[in-house]
């Protein structure tokens, strides 16, 4: 679930993104219960979600048509 982020100072194009996916991941039943890295559960397919929209966003920042249309994410 997306976690809107008021009262934190905007960490960049897509910070609220990151963070979410950060927090996906550090709760997720892979790290927790398995003790596995972050970067594996990601790799075997937790937050897939949240990571396709991290991966929109990052691609947005580089579109030049997102100037007219605005960044993908929130």
């Amino acid at each position: 679930m997306p976690k809107y982020y008021e009262d934190k100072p905007q960490g960049g194009a897509c910070g609220g993104l990151k963070e979410d996916l950060g927090a996906c991941l550090l709760e997720s039943d892979c790290v927790v219960q398995e003790g596995k890295s972050p970067r594996q559960c990601l790799k075997e397919g937790y937050c897939n979600s949240l990571k396709y929209a991290f991966f929109e966003c990052k691609r947005s920042v580089l579109d030049n048509r997102a100037r007219f249309r605005g960044r993908k994410g929130y």
